[in-house]
């Protein structure tokens, strides 16, 4: 009997892709469950045919009825028949397996109960909206901990492998502005899998706070992965994020001596990252339409040219949310990581939505760019020089073996600088999270004041000028219909007038988007960058609470003095590196700013000289 199941979200086929339009409710029936990279095959009571995002549909039991607590989704379904296979096999009498399987059925209405479909006051994936005070703020745990009571349950503090896979908005907000040196600036699958399309749905997020604002002159956006939804990667699957996490790194009897190694030094400024003798960007260019498997699905490719070699590669969306992934895992716990535009379905391929993931692409680049020790890292340049597809797999293989990733990374940091006792340590760290989290207060106040304006300016107040000149034109034509000789002067300036507040109008409306969009862009990828700190901030706290513990692990013989001292060494190194990480982010922060500022004044004043 062929398998049904039920559409739970709309989606809009895009022309000539072979996909299937489909509504929230429908019932279809699935001729390929498993096409590949989210997709699935199936055909409608019409008889079309097509491609379907596969978290889209959820299976209907076998009697074809629509039993809401035990139906599951695809990806839960062929979880449990693997599962259930798998336990077949497991047990040899056939009473067992009846019972692991009525286990199975159980486990099945419970997940699916547990995880009910959205309400209808609900986002779809297609259409929920990221607000900038969003309730899954990321310094909210951060807030609710008190002043030194960073301990969780074990007495670790705060684990930053529960949270530190958590994505954040990195956006462009003027690719022609340069930077200047500083101080004077996917998972680890199988290469099939790697050949998989990943473009699945996702929500989308204008910096808006509802479409209106949007339609009104916004560009669309991917969804902020700071705000209203984090990215939780499978942690678990990389070694230096699995349990037991800090003391990975500060109870290790001997670290490691990697090959690549990350000074820090102490400049005019504290510590600091060694910068490069020669920078370099990477431009994001020529986004090309390709396809696979016989043309049943398509993708976009994009150009990477770094100008320290001119020599071009081509990567798709899904190698830049691999090199995003692999930075994440390996950087993460000392070094804030900006997200990558998020992913979606529908509109991929129309050229407004290319436009604007090419720009944010090339900003999350440049930034990338800029940072000295991710920009000199062997992953990184591996993503950029490659020469073929071979050199490729293999430095891609390398790269999701490496085993100096999470806290781990800390293991490579070199200070040339003397020692710090824990009092200083803890200090630099208070330091740090109350100006982050003072930052982040301001950078959401300045957006929400800016989507106001924004929507005011592309909304009412251009209606209100247009209703001027119409009205203004309109009593021009009463007083021509006088037939009276002297007034004809009157008449035409009341008329220009008219007309000259209906451009008023058309001026008003465009120009957030000659030098508001560029502040509100500027405010989104630090908004980004704010919402990293709170996993860095809770690492240093909970490697900070362990050495305070150590001397009753001493007194209880569970380390040796040598151990406590080495711990207080460690942590002094995360602190550097800290240090290090706060001055790179000011240098920028101070160019940023200064450049987004000087531009929208700038354009404010020619704006209002046009009048």
């Amino acid at each position: 009997m062929a398998t049904k199941a039920r559409v739970m979200y709309d989606f809009a086929a895009e022309p000539g892709n072979n996909e299937l339009t489909v509504n929230e409710g429908e019932i279809i029936t699935i001729t390929n469950p498993d096409v590949g990279g989210g997709w699935l095959e199936g055909r409608n009571s019409k008889g079309e045919r097509g491609l379907v995002p596969t978290d889209y549909v959820e299976i209907l039991p076998s009697d074809g009825k629509d039993q809401f607590s035990c139906g599951n989704s695809v990806a839960d379904q062929a979880f449990l028949d693997s599962l259930s296979a798998s336990t077949a096999q497991a047990n040899s009498s056939a009473a067992s397996s009846n019972n692991q399987v009525d286990i199975l059925a159980q486990i099945g209405c419970i997940e699916s109960f547990s995880q009910s479909p959205p309400s209808s006051s609900s986002p779809s994936p297609s259409s929920s909206i990221n607000k900038v005070s969003s309730g899954n703020d990321p310094w909210s745990a951060w807030n609710a901990s008190k002043s030194g009571n960073w301990e969780s349950s074990d007495g670790w503090g705060a684990k930053p492998e529960g949270t530190a896979a958590q994505r954040n908005t990195s956006n462009n907000w003027d690719t022609a502005f340069g930077h200047p040196q500083a101080y004077q600036g996917p998972a680890t699958g199988d290469d099939d899998d790697w050949d998989e399309d990943w473009d699945e749905p996702k929500a989308s997020s204008p910096y808006f706070k509802d479409s209106e604002a949007a339609e009104a002159g916004g560009a669309p956006r991917g969804g902020s992965r700071a705000g209203a939804s984090s990215m939780k990667l499978p942690l678990n699957k990389f070694p230096g994020f699995a349990k037991p996490g800090m003391e990975q790194y500060l109870l290790a009897k001997q670290l490691a001596k990697p090959k690549e190694k990350i000074p820090i030094i102490v400049g005019d400024y504290g510590p600091m990252w060694v910068y490069p003798t020669s920078t370099f960007d990477c431009v994001v260019a020529d986004p090309r339409k390709g396809s696979k498997m016989y043309g049943l699905k398509s993708y976009i490719e994009y150009q990477l040219t770094p100008t320290n070699t001119n020599r071009s590669v081509n990567h798709r969306y899904k190698h830049f949310d691999w090199l995003y992934e692999r930075l994440l895992v390996k950087f993460g716990s000392a070094i804030p990581i900006p997200s990558l535009p998020d992913k979606q379905v529908t509109g991929r391929f129309e050229e407004e939505f290319i436009k604007m993931r090419m720009e944010r692409l090339q900003a999350w680049m440049t930034r990338m760019c800029r940072h000295p020790v991710i920009s000199e890292s062997e992953v990184f340049q591996q993503f950029l020089n490659f020469r073929d597809e071979k050199e490729w797999k293999t430095g891609k293989r390398k790269a999701e073996k490496d085993e100096l990733v999470g806290v781990m990374i800390f293991s490579t940091m070199e200070p040339e600088a003397p020692d710090l006792d824990l009092v200083e340590i803890e200090q630099k760290c208070d330091a740090v999270g109350k100006f982050t989290k003072a930052m982040d207060d301001g950078v959401k106040e300045l957006l929400t004041v800016g989507q106001e304006h924004w929507k005011r300016c592309t909304g009412p107040l251009p209606k209100e000028y247009q209703k001027i000149g119409k009205a203004l034109q309109s009593l021009a034509t009463v007083f021509s219909s006088s037939g009276y000789q002297g007034e004809t002067d009157l008449n035409d300036a009341i008329t220009e007038a008219g007309k000259t507040y209906e451009e008023i109008a058309s001026l008003v409306a465009e120009q957030p988007k000659k030098d508001l969009h560029f502040l509100m862009e500027c405010n989104h990828e630090y908004k980004g960058f704010l919402g990293c700190f709170p996993d860095i901030i809770g690492a240093h706290k909970g490697a900070i609470e362990k050495v305070k513990e150590s001397d009753k692990l001493v007194a209880t013989s569970k380390i040796t003095p040598q151990d406590k001292q080495n711990m207080v060494k460690r942590v002094g190194t995360m602190s550097y590196a800290l240090q290090a990480e706060m001055n790179h982010f000011h240098s920028n922060r101070i160019y940023d700013y200064n450049s987004v500022i000087r531009l929208y004044l700038e354009q404010q004043v020619q704006f209002y000289e046009t009048f």
